[in-house]
């Protein structure tokens, strides 16, 4: 049975709230699970992330894979490090993990419009006047 450790969706609509669960990879999202490992508050400024070490670390020891984003929010909370010191050995006392990660910003559409319109030149490259008399690119830059 290969078990993951994702996100599993609560709350209202609109509104979301995760929990970090152990899973069967087999199950729905938000179908059984085998054990809560700590909550994802995104709604919250900052962003609240909750983690009860001593069940993930033993998870993770027994083979448990995390999923894409819950590996972003352990690392983003220093988990990963703390957890790779303990492995090698080392002493973890001083390691405190954050509670509250700050999240990107979402791109708008007027941003998005903006990075199309003026496409950014690459350092180094000239410009040459092509036989219409426009500036282009030069295909060779040296």
């Amino acid at each position: 049975m290969p078990v993951h450790i994702r996100l599993r969706r609560m709350g209202a609509r609109k509104r979301p709230f995760y929990r970090i669960v152990a899973a069967d990879s087999r199950r729905a999202r938000d179908g059984r699970f085998l054990e809560i490992l700590g909550t994802y508050n995104p709604i919250a400024k900052p962003a609240e992330v909750k983690v009860f070490e001593e069940r993930v670390t033993r998870w993770l020891d027994d083979g448990a894979i995390p999923s894409d984003t819950v590996s972003s929010l352990l690392t983003q909370i220093g988990f990963t490090a703390k957890y790779h010191k303990a492995k090698r050995g080392e002493e973890t006392a001083d390691v405190a993990l954050k509670t509250t990660i700050t999240e990107r910003r979402k791109k708008t559409r007027k941003m998005k419009k903006a990075a199309v319109a003026t496409p950014t030149e690459a350092p180094g490259a000239k410009t040459v006047q092509t036989e219409a008399g426009q500036p282009g690119q030069a295909e060779n830059p040296v």
